[in-house]
């Protein structure tokens, strides 16, 4: 079964995080994605621990796998005349173009997005970077860590009175990155159906990031006295009794009885109406600390059985290797098994989020790539020659798959 994207064809430049997991749902959903990587090591993400046993060196990490499955990959030296004349002829038969690079980097080659659409006008040109391609931040490294910082949800995130908590989930990356670059993509793709023109889709992880905070900066903005938002004040981050992660006997559970309704069906599950009013107590108050008491009094599995019993919004607080077994993870698809050439049984990854009833995506419909490994196919259909193809390799403007990755392995996690 076709997915919903077959047909689109996407040049990947980009590495790491936001870029990669922007393509991979692409690619998932059935669009033919090619990363772009240098004659170097490629993706760093490539040779980031852990390792799948028996697979080729360049193809055998499980971080790489989880970002890159349904891809293919080309060797290409954008450094050379000769390499930024192959991804202009690349360029004419493609869709979309994204890159990570920092603002700039492409232009300064002579193939941003310019250039490019002089070869196609169609080209939708998506660029990801931290602070967007305009504004004083503009030229400034940064990492997920950063961009939360800037926008203000990092400053919000955890207790009152103690630190900034980093979340374990890149939020920046993903959320402000990735998933708005495929919203971009996907929406410039669908006004080219009616211009017939690309253009350029700029993504700033930090904005990205920022809008996550839609509520709250509306509340902020709009606030008549100008009272400033503060960690550990937030009503869904911590500072009502009715939602929160409470400790029980053998682990932790977390209570979301926002509405009446579900704190009453807790209060009375308990048997303490007593405490109905006492609903949006703050953490420390009398009323909390008999909350928390009760909590303690139950087992993990028996407040399951409470929930079960009682519509109170209240679900156990699972480590990940157990919410990655669950019940619900299983029904839901969420664990697909990939077939990696070489492995010595299947790789377990994350499934695609995203369910369509009709024209489902397919996260395990083709293994990642090898470095380098799809090259001399990616060329020939291009219209290379045998010739023209080993007269590149010997030039080193491309390469394929590497003889020996001695000389590339290195992370960039350390």
């Amino acid at each position: 079964m076709s997915g919903p994207l077959t047909g689109l064809r996407v040049l990947d430049l980009s590495r790491l995080l936001p870029g990669p997991f922007c393509s991979l749902l692409l690619a998932d959903l059935g669009a033919d994605v090619l990363k772009v990587e240098d004659t170097g090591m490629g993706d760093y993400v490539r040779w980031s621990p852990p390792y799948v046993e028996g697979v080729e060196d360049s193809a055998r990490s499980a971080l790489f796998l989880a970002l890159n499955r349904n891809k293919r990959s080309l060797r290409l030296d954008l450094k050379s005349d000769e390499g930024k004349a192959v991804l202009l002829r690349l360029v004419r038969e493609y869709d979309v173009l994204l890159e990570s690079f920092r603002p700039g980097v492409l232009d300064r080659l002579g193939v941003g997005y310019e250039r490019l659409k002089q070869e196609n006008p169609g080209i939708v040109y998506c660029a990801i970077s931290g602070y967007g391609q305009d504004g004083p931040y503009r030229d400034r490294a940064g990492h997920d860590m950063n961009y939360l910082g800037l926008g203000g949800m990092l400053a919000l995130t955890g207790a009152a009175g103690g630190p900034p908590v980093q979340n374990a989930g890149q939020v920046a990356d993903v959320g402000g990155g990735a998933l708005m670059a495929a919203v971009g993509i996907l929406a410039a793709l669908r006004e080219r159906e009616q211009s017939g023109e690309g253009q350029l889709v700029d993504v700033s992880m930090t904005d990205g990031a920022l809008s996550w905070l839609a509520m709250l900066a509306a509340q902020q903005l709009n606030d008549p006295a100008g009272r400033p938002l503060r960690r550990g004040e937030l009503p869904l981050s911590g500072s009502l009794l009715c939602y929160r992660p409470y400790a029980c006997a053998d682990g932790w559970v977390t209570l979301g009885a926002l509405e009446p309704k579900f704190w009453l069906a807790w209060c009375r599950g308990v048997g303490r109406e007593d405490l109905v009013e006492r609903q949006f107590d703050p953490p420390g108050s009398e009323a909390h600390a008999q909350v928390e008491a009760i909590f303690a009094a139950r087992t993990r599995d028996q407040w399951g059985e409470f929930a079960a019993a009682h519509d109170c919004c209240m679900e156990p607080l699972l480590e990940l290797d157990e919410a990655l077994e669950s019940d619900l993870v299983r029904a839901r698809e969420m664990v697909v098994e990939l077939d990696q050439p070489g492995a010595t049984e299947p790789v377990r990854l994350l499934g695609l989020p995203i369910k369509l009833s009709r024209t489902p995506g397919d996260p395990a419909r083709a293994p990642g790539p090898a470095l380098g490994g799809d090259t001399d196919a990616v060329l020939e259909a291009a219209g290379y020659g045998a010739e023209e193809i080993a007269a590149l390799k010997q030039a080193g403007v491309v390469a394929g798959p590497p003889v020996s990755s001695s000389g590339a392995q290195g992370s960039f996690l350390g």
